[in-house]
């Protein structure tokens, strides 16, 4: 048969399975956005729940994506992933911890790792394309794209119904765990009737026979189910947190600073708005212009409103480090590490202030200040770098080296971070823990680029 006419189901068939494939790692094609401000308010909105559930909160990890698209979702282990998209959308702080509770029902329900339905739904899918593909090389062109169709529908029955499971198990644990922690269900019923208005914005009407082609229940059978358990439980009429919902007000506002268009965040937030939020917004806003004038003034706002703010203090310092001003950034960060208990993404902007000086002077307190950071966060590519920039102009080069690799091996880059981590364990002492872990990440790097050779 003509090629043409096989590719066409071929190529649905391979965007299929690489729709299964892609909630196993979905993180990793999209960018993690941190922020000390928005990680601590997340962490503190997750506690409770994160008890209710049984796990630990100190093995649990809320992450920011850097995603438009309104969602929340699990990639195995204990991590609970939300777009940028979702808290654009949310209101308030309740229905963001209604989000966290179902996305902790995945993880307990252990969906993300025994994705059943997935499974059975890649091996048929797999081999219907193998029969299709010995029926196509025996002449049948039809025969071919019937077995490859039916395959799909089998696939896409078995993995739908076993998602429709796990959504209204999650639902369910969602519900006991915002009970349990005495938050109310409230935010969560009201998530739930904005997705059901984006459904209507987007032109979306659910019609018979729906519900055995979503992998979610429909969205008004999810909000009279939640509602009807969550009106019976005593924490349904409690007030949300007030403080709580001032954090969220600040953090959205900051998000959508940093992200959207400058003239969207000037019309969301207008000179008009003199509260705290809108000058948060403007700040970034007129940072990312190029405005540093108006963006200091905003920040100069903010400082006046509580000068002990850490994270009014951070934004003050960051404009003025990335406004070529590193001097006048030395004070506002150092005060900001200081309140903060050295927390380790604003002590990496102060090391990174005190580098960009050019002042060997600084160079001392700059080492001491990453090197903390990094004993309390190993995640962070860009410590290590500035923390390797403080080795190298020391003449250090095989920590340099070491900061190097370690920078390397978190961003994905293996090959350098292979050759970075050989060079460091070559010029230093012999069974030293920096030299322990320069084999640990040759190690790491070669079984990973052992990895991708198989994979092509």
């Amino acid at each position: 048969m003509p090629l043409e006419r096989f590719a066409v189901p071929l190529m649905r068939l391979l965007a299929f399975l690489a729709l299964l494939g892609w909630a196993a790692a979905p993180a990793a094609a999209q960018s993690i956005l941190r922020d000390a401000e928005t990680e601590a308010l997340l962490k503190d909105m997750a506690t409770p729940l994160v008890k209710a559930s049984g796990l630990d909160p100190a093995n649990v990890d809320i992450v920011l994506v850097n995603d438009p698209s309104v969602n929340a979702f699990v990639a195995g282990g204990q991590a609970v992933y939300v777009n940028s998209g979702l808290i654009n959308e949310a209101d308030t702080a309740g229905e963001v911890q209604g989000v966290i509770a179902h996305e902790l029902g995945h993880v307990t329900g252990g969906h993300a790792v025994l994705n059943l339905g997935a499974s059975s739904a890649t091996n048929i899918s797999l081999l219907s394309l193998l029969l299709g593909a010995a029926a196509a090389a025996a002449g049948g062109g039809e025969a071919a794209m019937g077995v490859i169709m039916a395959g799909q529908q089998a696939a896409m029955g078995k993995y739908l119904a076993y998602n429709r499971s796990q959504e209204a198990s999650a639902d369910a644990a969602g519900a006991q765990y915002l009970s349990t922690a005495g938050i109310s269900g409230r935010g969560s019923v009201e998530f739930f009737k904005k997705l059901q208005n984006l459904e209507f914005r987007y032109g979306y009407r659910p019609k018979d026979g729906d519900e055995f082609y979503s992998t979610h229940p429909l969205t008004g059978d999810r909000i009279q189910t939640l509602q009807d358990t969550y009106e019976k439980d005593p924490a349904w009429t409690k007030p949300d947190d007030p403080k709580l919902q001032q954090r969220f007000m600040r953090m959205k506002a900051k998000l959508f600073g940093y992200l959207a268009e400058p003239k969207d965040v000037l019309r969301r937030y207008p000179l008009t708005d003199n509260s705290i939020p809108a000058h948060y917004a403007r700040a970034y806003a007129y940072h990312k212009d190029a405005q540093f004038d108006l963006a200091t003034a905003e920040t100069d706002a903010l400082i006046k409103a509580d000068p002990e703010d850490p994270y009014f203090l951070e934004l003050e310092g960051q404009i003025m480090l990335e406004s070529g001003r590193p001097q006048e950034a030395l004070a506002p960060l150092r005060k900001a590490t200081e309140l903060t208990g050295n927390q380790p993404l604003i002590a990496t902007l102060f090391g990174h202030a005190l580098i960009a000086t050019e002042d060997p002077s600084n160079f001392k307190e700059a080492e001491r200040v990453l090197r903390n950071a990094v004993a309390r966060d190993r995640e962070n590519p860009f410590t290590w770098y500035q923390l390797g920039v403080i080795y190298a102009a020391k003449g250090d080069m095989p920590r340099a080296r070491l900061a190097s690799a370690e920078q390397q091996v978190l961003s994905g880059n293996m090959n350098a971070a292979l050759m970075s981590a050989q060079a460091a364990e070559a010029g230093l002492p012999t069974g030293t823990p920096d030299w322990i872990r320069a084999q640990d990440i040759e190690m790491q790097a070669r079984a990973e680029l052992e990895r991708e050779k198989k994979r092509r």
